[in-house]
């Protein structure tokens, strides 16, 4: 499919109702000197319109209309009088307005004039003030003169400014006259349009000077400041009636609004079947995300044509990233095992041999990330080959068993069982700072990665009071991830014949989890501690990580279920997906990299976690979010990374990370994750098995996976959900050998020995 989207008007944003039409350029502002402005009756009422923060305009990260008539624009910027900011010394670029954040929200509607909400909250952690100015002016040019320039009609302006206690109304007055001869008759016409600018609700005191109107905003960490401006248009002395308000979002409507439902219920129909299915959304998403990944190859590492790996993401991520494309590959194995048969043997190959303070590295250390650019090749930075992750490590062994899952290829995958213990080894000497038997991380190189664990950022980890923790430190998922990589490549070693090992790793692992319940588990807070600080104290911060733990299986069954709850709730899930933190939080902030966004690849690992344990309503809660939010963005690709706004009536979309990479590798990756996790696919090729579990919702009915490999096998499975809810499959082609059995996951908590066994039976009627 190729990758292109028609979008009309690609230089302008319009939002309209009846003769108003509101015209901006892509930054969501009336530029002087543009075609653009706030016509009524085809005259141009604002002919600029921008919002400063002392003197600077503020970022736009996400900018949308909603409906024709309404509109909302997230922007955001360093917070003015700021601390200084310690530059983030990882790969991510990360900017300090995302660290430390000003968001701007404007919401719009029009409708004979045009309200507007401007909403300010300081995200960061300290007080800040600051000048916001609003400029405002206005020509009365016609519409074809705002596009082709004016030469004929002038006429006299004239701008007031009346300051009161409640409200204060800047107007703009324009009155113009000619005198005209046509055909003999012979005349004068006199035009006098207006418009009246209306503050309301400030939140601090106004000024206005030079076309500018000037608010000082004072705002304490978390403080929220708001305006309403109301833009009345006057049309021959007449001033219309300006049909919305402050919080028009949250409003029940207008008549406006009531005549455009009544339509919309009472004239002729179209419908088609599951036509509110978000079969067609899925699909799009599905096949996007193929296409990403593709597009992400990087062919000079290729081993074969069939065994690659791929670069993180675009733009700033043109390069390898062991976890990134070691999550990648194992959660896109359902379309694909290409990646893991790529990326493992690559990742061997740079695996640390020796020991090197300057990269992070130590024997048996697995790559963090690898990069091609000059400050690299002539070692400004250690990221030519850099080593600074604990994740990466505990990831490869989880490969090796994905890939023998998928494949059951003695002669692939024994080659990668020693540099994966050699990994586990790491862990277990260089990992385990203290020898408590948890895992932590602490740099060693000047340049190096601060916080080392899945969320990397420098500002990532924090304790409940907002502030920093300092490492080393001890986070929940990489205890989870050393869980799951002993316990399955344990698996591994006993299927190759190396029994006195995988007893050895399946010990361990069993060992790691009853200590890992005991240390991590808060009883109040009824959930898992984000980590354990360099004291060993808990960090009793709200935060994902915990979900990761859920997935790789090392929380005890009685935990399991209390914990998904806490994951699903409103401050933790944003109604699009999980939060990175807590929106209850201090440091809580939803531009945040770790500290309040959503990340789309955390949601693949989750709904496996979800599926595994039977939690079929969390799974598919989540799964829609994801697919809903994929119905938002072009292409239907989700991002790296958006924000973490709550889905509510004045957050009708969230806004996007400000230096999201899309397409993101893993982000793709992670709705294969999904689907696996909805039709219940849990492949065994080493005895030509596949378990099938689905559980279809609504709004995806029916589902064909074709040209799904399990070893030497190929199938092709469709999926359908029947009218009492219960979901089935068939069999519709098949090459090779392979059982394909009803069976809920070897994880499930909630099957019985009962239905397994009639899952079986029916497994074996014709056409199964």
């Amino acid at each position: 499919m190729p990758l292109s989207r028609l979008r009309p008007r690609s230089d302008t944003l319009h939002v309209s109702r009846g003769r108003t039409v509101l015209a901006t350029g892509l930054d969501g502002f009336v530029a002087p000197g543009s075609p653009h402005g706030l016509f009524v009756h085809q005259t141009r009422l604002l002919s600029r319109h921008r919002l400063l923060i002392d003197g600077e305009p503020p970022t736009p990260v996400a900018l949308s209309g909603v409906e024709q008539h309404s509109w909302l624009g997230y922007y955001i910027a360093l917070p003015p009088g700021i601390g200084a900011i310690t530059a983030d010394q990882g790969s991510g670029q990360v900017s300090p307005a995302s660290q430390q954040t000003l968001e701007v929200r404007l919401s719009r509607h029009v409708g004979e004039g045009l309200h507007e909400d401007v909403d300010l909250t300081n995200f960061s952690l300290e007080a800040t003030s600051f000048a916001l100015s609003i400029e405002i002016e206005a020509d009365f040019a016609d519409q074809v003169e705002a596009l082709d320039g004016r030469r004929r009609q002038h006429g006299e302006l004239r701008t007031t400014w009346q300051p009161g206690s409640a409200t204060s109304s800047p107007t703009f007055d324009y009155r113009a006259e000619h005198a005209w001869e046509h055909h003999g008759r012979r005349g004068v016409s006199r035009l006098h349009r207006a418009v009246r600018v209306e503050i309301e609700h400030a939140g601090s005191t106004l000024a206005w000077a030079d076309g500018r109107l000037v608010f000082d905003v004072r705002l304490p960490p978390r403080g929220a400041w708001h305006a309403c401006l109301g833009f009345h248009a006057r049309i021959d002395g007449e001033e219309l009636p300006l049909h919305y308000g402050c919080r028009a979002f949250r409003a029940p409507g207008t008549e406006y609004d009531r005549k455009r439902r009544v339509f919309l219920r009472d004239s002729a129909d179209f419908r088609f079947p599951h036509a509110h299915a978000l079969a067609p959304v899925v699909v799009g998403t599905l096949r996007q995300a193929k296409s990403d990944l593709a597009a992400l190859r990087l062919h000079d590492l290729d081993r074969d044509e069939d065994a690659w790996t791929m670069a993180a993401g675009l733009p700033i991520y043109v390069a390898l990233f062991g976890r990134d494309v070691l999550t990648a590959a194992w959660q896109s194995a359902l379309v694909s095992d290409g990646p893991m048969r790529g990326t493992l043997p690559l990742l061997q190959r740079l695996q640390g041999r020796d020991f090197d303070d300057w990269r992070d590295e130590q024997p048996g250390r697995m790559l963090h990330e690898a990069h091609t650019g000059p400050l690299e090749a002539l070692d400004f930075n250690p990221r030519a080959r850099y080593y600074g992750s604990i994740t990466t490590s505990a990831f490869f062994p989880v490969a090796v068993s994905e890939l023998w899952h998928w494949t059951g290829d003695r002669e692939l995958v024994a080659p990668l069982v020693e540099p994966a213990l050699a990994a586990l080894q790491w862990l277990d000497r260089h990992a385990d700072l203290d020898g408590d038997g948890f895992y932590e991380y602490l740099t060693r190189s000047e340049h190096g990665v601060r916080n080392q664990a899945w969320k990397d950022s420098s500002d990532a980890i924090v304790h409940e009071d907002g502030s920093q923790v300092a490492p080393p430190i001890a986070t929940c998922e990489e205890q989870g991830f050393v869980y799951i990589a002993k316990l399955h490549l344990s698996e591994v070693l006993w299927r190759l014949g190396r029994r006195e090992e995988a007893r050895r790793l399946r010990r361990e692992a069993g060992e790691l989890k009853r200590r890992f319940n005991e240390a991590f588990w808060l009883d109040a807070e009824g959930f898992f501690a984000l980590g354990l600080d360099a004291a060993k104290r808990p960090i009793r911060s709200i935060a994902s990580n915990p979900g990761h733990c859920l997935a790789t299986g090392i929380v005890e069954t009685d935990l399991v279920r209390a914990t998904a709850d806490r994951l699903m709730a409103g401050d933790l899930f944003s109604g699009w997906g999980i939060r990175t933190l807590s929106a209850a939080h201090p440091a809580y902030n939803p531009y945040s990299y770790h500290r309040g966004s959503v990340w789309p690849v955390e949601h693949g690992t989750f709904a496996l976690g979800f599926a595994r344990y039977g939690l079929h309503d969390h799974l598919l809660t989540l799964c829609r979010a994801q697919f809903e939010a994929a119905s938002l963005l072009d292409f239907h690709r989700l991002p790296e990374a958006f924000t973490g706004h709550p889905r509510d009536a004045e957050h009708p979309f969230p806004a996007l990370y400000p230096q999201a990479n899309s397409p993101q590798a893993w982000s793709a990756a992670a709705v294969f994750c999904m689907l696996q996790s909805m039709l219940g696919v849990y492949p065994y090729a080493p005895l030509g098995t596949l378990l099938v579990d689905p559980h279809l919702p609504e709004w995806l009915p029916e589902i064909t996976v074709s040209g799904l490999r399990v070893g030497g096998a190929v199938v092709t499975l469709r999926f359908s959900r029947r009218a009492g809810g219960r979901s089935d499959y068939e069999v519709v082609e098949q090459r090779g050998t392979l059982h394909v059995v009803r069976q809920p996951s070897p994880w499930s908590m909630t099957a019985t020995w009962g239905e397994r066994l009639v899952d079986a039976i029916t497994s074996m009627l014709p056409g199964r």
